[in-house]
């Protein structure tokens, strides 16, 4: 099944979602489309020029984090793929779906609407990466699983032993990073935004709200105003990949 079109959700706690909004508007140079949802819980992030790939949602229980949606044409077709595959159906909404890969980790399915072009890089620094956090005992079945589901995707091993890659074709706005854990907890999901410069990028999301948590060697996690954990990167905001 071909992806036509991926999308990076911000995933926050109802009380926070209108500091969640403005913040990942002001670090993405978007603007809010209407709510949608029984209770107004979704959002996109809207910018002035190609389509968008971030969305927002306010969620009612839990912490949040972050989840993926693939735009499809077939989306019956990309959910019979996906059981077969190892997933595990959590809502049939008719035109989309909720599923659950074998280690938790929420995501959907839902129809593409012609989306084609990315967003432009802002200010150096690009939201291209929603990162999947997994235990130790589920990594390489995660693994594994999301190179069977995406064989148009690169999988490949990552910069370090504990990640591993799952790169979209050229064209395609938002890759995928599995993240082995250090211990045994339930899987989880954030957002990583490509940098030129992280001391730069830093600077800039503190001054729009947020506090950092923990300085890598090539990456800062900071926290957004909403209380969700992301992370800063070093890598090229126009590839994505690693700087030469």
């Amino acid at each position: 099944m071909t992806i036509r079109w991926t999308y990076a959700f911000v995933d926050r706690p109802a009380a926070g979602f209108g500091a969640a909004c403005d913040f990942w508007t002001a670090v993405t140079d978007t603007r809010l489309s209407e709510p949608r949802g029984d209770q107004g819980e979704f959002v996109t992030l809207l910018p002035e020029s190609g389509d968008a790939c971030v969305k927002v949602q306010g969620v009612l229980d839990g912490p949040g984090g972050a989840h993926l949606d693939f735009a499809v044409e077939d989306v019956p077709g990309f959910v019979r793929e996906a059981l077969d595959t190892g997933a595990e159906l959590v809502a049939d909404h008719g035109d989309w779906a909720v599923l659950r890969s074998p280690a938790g980790q929420l995501f959907c399915a839902v129809p593409w609407h012609g989306e084609a072009a990315r967003p432009p890089v802002v200010r150096d620094t690009r939201l291209d990466q929603v990162c999947l956090d997994t235990p130790p005992s589920l990594h390489d079945t995660e693994v594994a699983f999301w190179s069977a589901l995406l064989p148009e995707w690169t999988s490949a091993p990552g910069s370090l032993p504990e990640f591993h890659v799952v790169r979209p074709p050229a064209g395609l706005p938002i890759r995928i990073l599995l993240q082995r854990l250090g211990e045994e907890r339930p899987a989880s999901a954030h957002l990583d935004l490509a940098c030129a410069d992280i001391e730069a990028s830093r600077a800039a999301h503190e001054r729009l709200g947020a506090t950092l948590v923990h300085r890598g060697t090539h990456w800062r996690v900071l926290r957004d105003p909403a209380g969700g954990t992301y992370c800063l990167t070093g890598r090229d905001p126009h590839t994505g990949g690693l700087p030469a």
